[in-house]
């Protein structure tokens, strides 16, 4: 299966466990604590206002590729099921397409380029 064939949920759907992989090994490998403390760092990135917030960062310095940003409609655009109580639709829409952006990156084994965002992430925070 190809990017071009999952739906913009299923990519984010990928992006997230991703994301979070991403980020649990950056804490991990930079000693950045233990269990809960681990945890409430890693909020800091995979929360959807943190996700929305790199994206519209991101998204303003024309970061994104035309192919990225197509997906991140797509993703942003799926039907978004339920939305977490502590966030608003707009947000969650817009962490979505973030994610669904990853999601491609991961299928297409671009992990340079997930790289080269969650270095921007860091920056950003």
């Amino acid at each position: 299966m190809t990017p071009q064939e999952c739906s913009g949920r299923t990519l984010a759907f990928l992006g997230d466990a991703v994301w979070s992989l991403f980020v649990r090994n950056d804490l991990i490998e930079n000693g950045q604590g233990r269990g809960s403390q681990l945890q409430k760092k890693s909020i800091a990135y995979v929360s959807a206002k943190a996700q929305a917030k790199f994206y519209t960062v991101l998204h303003e310095e024309q970061f994104f590729t035309e192919a990225e940003e197509e997906v991140y409609r797509r993703g942003r655009n799926g039907n978004a099921g339920t939305v977490p109580n502590n966030t608003d639709t707009g947000t969650y829409r817009m962490s979505t397409g973030f994610e669904a952006i990853l999601g491609m990156l991961y299928m297409e084994h671009n992990e340079e380029r997930i790289r080269e965002i969650f270095q921007k992430a860091k920056e950003i925070l």
